[in-house]
């Protein structure tokens, strides 16, 4: 089910070059279902529980050539676990060390079309 905003729903869109192999990805890293969307070249991914953010995948010609202005971050407590889990999946490692910020832990990783997006270790007071 799409989560609602005030007019309407929210949905989160990817642009990517395959959208087999996206949908792939995206599913086992978000622990989404892939759907197939009819009349054009997207893929809908949803939550299992069907609460949550509908993920769109959209097949799109050109490659990407600069830095995400967008990007998701996905909260965990163990960091290592998972950035090897999504490393495992095909994400690519993009930082040698996990940038800190004010207790917060991070690596910057890509999907398999380059869109990035962060393994994020929350300080352990929160």
């Amino acid at each position: 089910m799409p989560q609602p905003y005030p007019h309407g729903e929210l949905v989160l869109v990817i642009d990517c070059s395959d959208l087999d192999r996206s949908a792939e990805f995206w599913a086992a890293v978000l622990g989404y279902t892939a759907g197939h969307v009819t009349g054009g070249p997207y893929r809908a991914l949803t939550p299992a529980s069907g609460a949550g953010i509908e993920v769109l995948l959209q097949r799109v010609p050109d490659v990407k050539r600069q830095k995400n202005r967008l990007h998701l971050d996905l909260r965990t407590p163990d960091m290592a676990a998972e950035v090897e889990r999504v490393r495992s999946l095909g994400a690519t490692l993009l930082t040698s060390e996990p940038v800190v910020e004010d207790g917060w832990h991070w690596h910057i990783l890509a999907d398999p079309d380059g869109n990035e997006f962060c393994v994020l270790q929350p300080p352990p007071a929160r």
